[in-house]
């Protein structure tokens, strides 16, 4: 059973997440578990609350919650009546961060899916805060569904890759598992300087192509250095649906995410976006 993670600030952008994730996940028997983390807003709250009134403010907030998650429980169960699906929440006073950092650990989920922006959906960003914090120090996939995105069929997905990264198999299974359910067509791009792989290349490449076996795979390489540049290049020549990264030690999605450059680069989002986490778990 695929086990999915959704964090939920109960804004629009988080239920258009929930929407495209009951699509993408409809062909696999899957499990849901919905949660809102409310411990950053019960302290902004009670700054000025004196503590003997603090546990209070704290418990209401806590079933407050705990009602508002019924309602999108309900409302997915309205959107996806699928028989392979099941659905739970859960509230926790804590970060979001944290929570789905120990509920990935814990319940060793598959998935995190989440919007690329919060409440605050500030258009002149890719990323809102929340979700860069969850990209970078989550040990667990992360599925980025920009605001507004209204999924269309699944029929290109854009996969740029040095291949210098041992990857995951258990992650590249759930990349090879949603295009094989949409028989969608996995582009791998590939940019580089020199002419020939090195070993190490040659041997992740075919590491790939093994665990894709099943799918229909397309191979890019293209010579040089700007990988923005090409990533562009490729959405607007393949028209993909989806693009994958891996976010790794020393990689260009960590010198993405570290240096703070997505917007400075212009690399704006408008597909949904899965970071494959090659880190330690």
């Amino acid at each position: 059973m695929r086990k999915i993670l959704i964090p939920t600030d109960f804004s629009e952008n988080a239920m258009n997440a929930i929407r495209y994730a009951l699509e993408v996940f409809k062909f696999d028997t899957s499990q849901f578990v919905v949660m809102n983390a409310f411990a950053d807003d019960v302290y902004e709250n009670t700054r000025e609350m004196p503590r003997a009134f603090f546990e209070e403010y704290k418990q209401k907030v806590e079933e407050a919650t705990d009602r508002q998650l019924q309602k999108v429980v309900a409302k997915m169960l309205e959107i996806s009546p699928n028989p392979k699906h099941e659905y739970s929440h859960v509230s926790v006073f804590d970060s979001l961060v944290d929570a789905a950092n120990d509920l990935a650990n814990s319940e060793n989920m598959d998935v995190i899916v989440m919007g690329t922006k919060g409440k605050t959906d500030d258009r002149d960003i890719t990323f809102g805060s929340q979700t860069l914090q969850v990209i970078k120090y989550v040990k667990c996939p992360v599925l980025l569904v920009p605001a507004g995105y209204h999924n269309g069929p699944l029929k290109n997905i854009l996969f740029p890759t040095d291949y210098m990264v041992p990857y995951k198999r258990r992650e590249l299974k759930l990349v090879s598992t949603v295009a094989k359910n949409f028989g969608s067509k996995i582009h791998l791009l590939h940019l580089s300087k020199a002419k020939d792989l090195t070993h190490r290349k040659l041997d992740n490449r075919s590491f790939l192509e093994c665990t894709m076996d099943e799918n229909m795979v397309s191979f890019i390489d293209i010579p040089g250095e700007d990988i923005t540049g090409a990533i562009h290049s490729q959405i607007t020549e393949q028209n993909p649906d989806l693009l994958v990264m891996v976010n790794s030690r020393h990689s260009y999605m960590e010198s993405l995410l570290y240096r703070s450059t997505i917007e400075k680069i212009g690399l704006h989002i408008k597909i949904p976006f899965l970071v494959l986490q090659n880190l330690p778990r």
